[in-house]
């Protein structure tokens, strides 16, 4: 089984795994996002928000969390194949940081557009 099609998927899952927990272990800027997103959802429980709202608080959260992700295996890599500055690498990694800021942009606007109905009720 473990050269088979489901034994390669089952391992892929723990590898996905294992890097998703180093993410929320070692990275202080997944870690910020990862601590926002539980008070995120506490306060859809708290709100008692719809199940639509859910939906989307929850891609907010996922895209931001894919992003800083990213991020991070994007600047190990640049730092690895070029670790002295240069500007070509810390361009790479400004876009890299760039997209994660849309990403929390959207995620801000989305809890925005949830939350702040609840707040004025």
């Amino acid at each position: 089984m473990k050269n088979s099609f489901l034994g390669k998927r089952i391992r892929g899952g723990g590898y996905a795994l294992k890097g998703a927990w180093l993410l929320i272990k070692k990275e202080p800027s997944v870690q910020v996002q990862f601590s926002i997103s539980i008070v995120m959802t506490c306060a859809g429980f708290f709100f008692n928000i719809t199940s639509t709202e859910w939906i989307a608080q929850l891609f907010a959260i996922g895209l931001v969390m894919s992003a800083e992700g990213l991020n991070t295996a994007i600047e190990a890599i640049a730092d690895f194949i070029h670790p002295d500055f240069h500007h070509k690498i810390g361009h790479i990694k400004d876009v890299a940081a760039g997209a994660v800021c849309f990403a929390a942009i959207i995620a801000i606007i989305v809890g925005c557009i949830i939350y702040i109905p609840y707040l004025i009720a």
